[in-house]
């Protein structure tokens, strides 16, 4: 055979495995139905964000963290309930990966050149309420230079490959068959599409100029989720939280499928948590698309007042950037597919920000000096662009007038100023008092214990209705499609399943399309910065294992983690 190893997916868990298995010697042939524009895949338009437990950046900011504490966390919102079943190894791959968030993950990045933010972000802050699911602790580290700079060193070394010919990269090839032998899936079958001038993300023709037939001892799909197909999101919707929307944006490009799922599957192997999935409640349109139904989720403060679409305020635990599973149902089943945030221009300054390379520019760019632009007056640029020129941002500076326009927004004529008034009003009356009978409010107060969070993330306490910190802000949030937890079933060494729980011989998948690890690491809440980790973790010891199943050539291989 010309090839080792077929893989499947030149997103970041198909990188990350191609890099081990080529530093174990192995000829890999990496397949990728999009053009070479899109090279490293979602990761490449992420924030960058990354779980770490008991980091140094962690302890310099005073923040007590732990594997037992974290693991607690992840336990409580995983909330696994299926453990002898489709949970058996998802729950399995979680205790790895928090050991290895725990202990090797940071040093390996390190030493690739990874870097980052001296600040720790709160995401799924909803673990300080009474028995409430996400982090008792900020855990959400940033990459420094997003996205882009934790993809850039695999992207590096699967280039400097190609130019050896350790790997053989191939773009707009589209699989659409696992070969199989004797029940040993031995190789792929596709379609060549035509060249694409489509830039990073944009779509991209399916027009198809040619077919494919190539054989490997061993192939593994990374080829992603099923976030850009709304069709698949629908028919996988689970009653419990609702009707499925009807009106979505989309967080990631259109090519994220779904497509090698059921491919895989007619291969014999098993999908399991088909259900489980991870959609943002907090999604606006880009006023700047670059793919179809392009939408961005801002990362909140704690601080805006949350009113569904008839002006009501959500009750605990759906507060701003608490409980995205939580909040998700709560919408849902209100019959509306959107909500509202009410703030000031103090609260936007300070606790907005949005996921994406793209829209943080300064810490894409490592410009130490934009970023420290951040404490300045004013909306940081990219939030300030979106105030100036998304359709769902309303500016007033009198409460009736924000309420007029968000009715004609709408078009609902939903919103009564009386009944909002009346709520913020209550809210003005006791946000002074870190005592005051009010979760939302106790959780702003407590959460500016954090030096991190007092200095760039939580705005001081204040009334809305006054007008110094006006002017007034509303903002409509729609359902954002993003990540698909659950996948195909695989076991410890990245194996893929078949029906009878039983390893496929020859097959192996990494990444989102194995639920980040066994088909559903994550149970049904994640904890944030756990989808890239995840990635990287699960195409980390995919490659390690196909490399040592095959034998290996060369002593280049990570050492990084044993499982």
């Amino acid at each position: 055979m010309e090839h080792d190893v077929i893989v499947i997916g030149a997103g970041l868990a198909g990188l990350v495995a191609t890099c081990e298995l080529a530093d174990a010697g192995k000829k890999v042939l990496l397949l990728d139905q999009e053009p070479e524009a899109s090279f490293g895949g979602q990761a490449w338009w992420s924030f960058g964000g990354l779980f770490f437990i008991d980091s140094p950046e962690q302890r310099r900011l005073g923040i007590k963290d732990s594997e037992e504490l974290a693991w607690r966390d992840w336990m409580h919102s995983a909330g696994y309930d299926r453990e002898e079943d489709e949970d058996k190894w998802g729950k399995k791959w979680a205790e790895k990966y928090l050991e290895f968030a725990a202990g090797k993950k940071r040093e390996w990045l390190q030493k690739l050149g990874i870097r980052f933010f001296p600040i720790v972000g709160w995401a799924e802050r909803g673990a300080v309420l009474p028995n409430g699911y996400g982090n008792s602790v900020p855990r959400f580290h940033i990459t420094w230079g997003t996205g882009p700079g934790l993809v850039a060193p695999f992207a590096q070394k699967v280039r400097n490959y190609i130019a050896t010919g350790q790997v053989d990269y191939k773009a707009r090839h589209r699989v659409d068959q696992l070969l199989k032998e004797n029940g040993a899936v031995t190789g792929v079958y596709g379609s060549i599409l035509e060249p694409s001038s489509a830039g990073r993300g944009e779509d991209s023709n399916r027009n198809v100029i040619g077919e494919f037939k190539y054989r490997a001892q061993a192939v593994l799909v990374a080829s992603g989720g099923i976030g850009g197909n709304f069709d698949l999101i629908r028919k996988n919707w689970p009653s419990r939280l609702g009707a499925p929307p009807k009106q979505m944006i989309s967080g990631v490009p259109k090519h994220v499928d779904g497509r090698m799922l059921a491919i895989a599957e007619e291969a014999g192997s098993r999908i399991v948590n088909r259900d489980r999935m991870w959609h943002y409640t907090e999604g606006i349109k880009n006023w700047a698309p670059i793919w179809s139904r392009h939408g961005i989720r801002i990362l909140p403060g704690p601080s805006s007042l949350w009113l569904d679409a008839e002006g009501n305020r959500f009750k605990e635990p759906n507060y701003p950037g608490f409980d995205t599973l939580s909040t998700l149902e709560a919408i849902q089943k209100t019959g509306y597919d959107y909500s509202w945030f009410i703030l000031t221009q103090k609260i936007i300054e300070k606790e907005f920000a949005l996921s994406g390379s793209e829209q943080n520019p300064d810490i894409t760019g490592k410009s130490i000096t934009q970023v420290l632009k951040r404490v300045l007056p004013g909306a940081p640029g990219p939030v300030q662009a979106f105030m100036d020129k998304g359709e769902d941002f309303i500016i007033a500076n009198e409460l009736d007038t924000l309420v007029e326009e968000m009715n004609r927004l709408s078009g609902d004529s939903l919103l009564d100023p009386g009944s909002i008034r009346r709520q913020i009003a209550e809210r003005d009356e006791i946000i002074m008092n870190p005592a005051a009978n009010d979760t939302q409010i106790n959780a702003i107060h407590e959460s500016r214990k954090y030096i991190s969070e007092k200095l760039i993330r939580v705005a001081p306490p204040h009334q809305m209705l006054d007008s110094d910190n006006g002017p007034l802000i509303a903002v409509r949030l729609h359902i954002l499609s993003r990540k698909t937890l659950g996948g195909l079933q695989t076991d410890l060494q990245g194996r893929v399943l078949d029906l009878n729980g039983y390893p496929i011989d020859g097959l192996y998948a990494a990444g989102e399309v194995a639920g980040f690890g066994g088909g559903g690491l994550h149970g049904y809440r994640s904890l944030e910065g756990t989808f890239l980790g995840g990635c990287l973790f699960t195409g980390l010891v995919a490659g390690k294992n196909i490399a040592e199943a095959l034998g290996s050539r060369n002593v280049h291989s990570s050492d990084a983690i044993q499982v």
